[in-house]
């Protein structure tokens, strides 16, 4: 099995999870230490043939092409957690893991393509990530490991699950968030209808062209919502949708092999994670 990390999602909830830290000099560490543990964690229990990281550009994406207010009002980075990202390039290249991302894309989008590709070829595939949107990657090769939610312990999501809690298929929740928005990242929901009106809305329902243009089976209340609606339901969709068609190398993941193991032991040393290094020594047990 294949491990995809969406890395700077799993770094700033780390960042926001645990309390300040610092090394004795002052450099702050707590996102730094809160994904490495993350880390060390998924290394054990998964033991993946190897892994890749995605992150995100900062640079505006084709989504914010489309809807100028696409994940607007979130607030400006706190400046230790700005420090942290800057020694983040640091942790990847000691453990050896290839890091991936794409001009006018974000980290979903190349987490999305990378999994299409393992998947094709015959892997496994685990991606780990604190964002939702990821859940619409889930299939038969592909499970999502969710950790957002804070203080509870990661939830797995595969097709079943994602059925169970949402009433929909992986493939419609692009639509179903269509329909009822979603906050963090800007989109507006439609009025009126919440998730157990989506989910029974999209019951046999490939997408948003076929949603609007079966309006006659639907309520007279609805259909006239839907209809209002329209063009906001085919734009949001079309946002939440993560693409598959990132052009990226073709680079593998990598396994954390005993050089990886001894850069990163020398990086959590110089950043005091102690508790770490035995972690961190006893994967080669």
């Amino acid at each position: 099995m294949y491990l995809l990390l969406d890395s700077y999602s799993l770094f700033f909830r780390a960042f926001h999870a645990l309390p300040e830290m610092t090394t004795q000099a002052g450099l702050p560490t707590n996102a730094l230490y809160g994904f490495s543990s993350l880390l060390l964690k998924l290394l054990r229990e998964v033991d993946p043939a190897g892994v890749a990281l995605a992150r995100d550009l900062p640079k505006r994406t084709f989504r914010h092409e489309q809807y100028a207010e696409y994940k607007a009002g979130r607030a400006p980075l706190a400046p230790s957690l700005v420090t942290q990202l800057e020694l983040f390039g640091e942790l990847a290249t000691a453990t050896g893991f290839p890091m991936f991302s794409a001009e006018g894309f974000e980290a979903d989008d190349v987490l999305a393509t990378l999994a299409a590709r393992l998947a094709a070829q015959g892997s496994q595939v685990l991606v780990v990530s604190g964002d939702r949107d990821l859940l619409q990657l889930a299939g038969d090769a592909v499970d999502v490991l969710f950790v957002g939610q804070r203080g509870k312990a990661p939830t797995r999501y595969d097709r079943a699950r994602v059925f169970e809690r949402f009433g929909v298929e992986p493939e419609q929740l692009p639509l179903y968030v269509a329909l009822v928005g979603d906050t963090s990242d800007n989109i507006p929901k439609v009025k009126g209808i919440g998730p157990k009106t989506a989910s029974a809305l999209l019951r046999g329902c490939t997408g948003a062209t076929e949603l609007l243009g079966r309006l006659d089976q639907v309520p007279p209340k609805l259909r006239s919502v839907l209809s209002e609606h329209a063009d906001q339901i085919q734009q949001s969709e079309a946002l939440a949708r993560l693409r598959r068609d990132v052009p990226l190398d073709d680079r593998l993941p990598a396994p954390f092999d005993a050089a990886a193991r001894a850069r990163t032991a020398q990086l959590f040393e110089r950043w005091e994670f102690k508790s770490l290094q035995a972690r961190l020594e006893a994967l080669k047990a």
